[in-house]
């Protein structure tokens, strides 16, 4: 059952929704979900509560400012090039400081892994690893052209109305991450000299049919963090907790149990 949070952010109180699940044990380790560029709480569906019991750890979803139930300021449905980094340096930390949860583990999706890398590049100490499926680097055209072909779903072949259903502001949840990743600024979006500051154990597995982004994101993260694993997953698109769960969870529960 979603709850909700008030988080105070730049000098406004915002609404966060949030869900736990797994374990009920207040001294099992915490993992965090950090959602998709279209993502929210309901979007997840059972995927980390089913991730969360394999492991006997305490799962804390969210929806991030301006998706699901989550509210935000009107100045921020209009995201600038840095949205990420505002995500990963501003609210998270706060999130995590309201909540009193230290040293998670962070699972970050897509526009999610992106926020997990930067919060762990900003505060070193603060992660006890980080799980990526399919995250973002840089911007490639694969990208680019997945999202341009994303808005026309939007606007002619049904994809709001089926986004309507997990976010109470759809159009501002959709146009904020697609008007930003087209923006010609956005272009050159790109955390690669970030990565070096990261100390903790980090997965990097991307779906091998990604439609939004290709094995170059994994391996420059790789480049940059000779430690990181990477996991190639095939027959499987942007999403591999829904294309793949199963390989997936196989290959979180042998990353944290080399970790842990």
């Amino acid at each position: 059952m979603s709850a909700e949070i008030r988080l105070d952010w730049r000098g406004s109180a915002i609404r966060i929704e949030i869900n736990w699940v797994g374990s009920n044990d207040p001294a099992a380790p915490v993992m965090v979900f950090l959602h998709e560029g279209l993502g929210s709480v309901s979007m997840w569906k059972d995927f980390p509560a089913t991730l969360c019991s394999r492991l006997n750890m305490r799962g804390l979803v969210y929806s991030r400012p301006g998706y699901g139930a989550s509210s935000a300021r009107d100045s921020d449905k209009h995201w600038g090039v840095d949205f990420m980094h505002q995500q990963a340096h501003e609210v998270l930390p706060a999130l995590l400081q309201q909540l009193e949860i230290k040293n998670p583990w962070l699972f970050g999706h897509s526009d999610g892994g992106s926020i997990a890398l930067l919060y762990a590049a900003r505060f070193t100490d603060d992660a006890a690893g980080i799980i990526l499926v399919a995250p973002h680097i840089m911007v490639e055209e694969v990208s680019l052209s997945s999202i341009e072909a994303a808005r026309t779903a939007y606007l002619h072949q049904g994809l709001r109305d089926r986004l309507a259903r997990y976010h109470q502001d759809v159009d501002a949840a959709f146009y904020g991450w697609n008007n930003i990743w087209l923006h010609p600024e956005f272009r050159n979006w790109n955390i690669e000299a970030e990565l070096q500051q990261i100390r903790c154990p980090l997965i990097a597995i991307q779906g091998q049919e990604d439609e939004y982004g290709s094995m170059q994101q994994v391996y420059g993260i790789r480049d940059r963090l000779p430690a990181t694993e990477v996991v190639a997953i095939p027959a499987c698109g942007h999403s591999p907790h829904r294309d793949q769960p199963e390989k997936l969870i196989t290959a979180v529960i042998t990353f944290i149990a080399q970790h842990r």
